[in-house]
């Protein structure tokens, strides 16, 4: 498998439990690039870019809810080939 970008934008109790500090430090440790941001209506969006593989165990473990506190209860996702060019992963503000 080659490259993908990943569009995902997550639903449920995810401002204010630690989530996109712990999605950072899992696309760090996973080997991915993109960013990951709240927004205005509550939600969480996070791009994603690298090794298929690696993009789809980010999104598995955002799935899971990857912050103790967090309660994820939906996880929309766009998958494309059309990459981006990140060069590291970050929380945008």
């Amino acid at each position: 498998m080659g490259k993908l970008h990943a569009h995902v934008i997550v639903h449920g109790r995810v401002q204010g439990v630690g989530f996109r500090y712990m999605t950072e430090m899992k696309a760090n440790e996973i080997g991915v690039f993109g960013y990951v941001k709240n927004l205005p209506d509550g939600t969480v969006e996070t791009e994603i870019e690298g090794e298929a593989s690696k993009v789809y165990q980010l999104i598995d473990e955002i799935k899971s809810g990857i912050s103790p506190s967090a309660k994820v209860t939906d996880v929309d996702v766009e998958v494309t080939e059309e990459l981006t060019g990140y060069s590291r992963f970050r929380t945008t503000y």
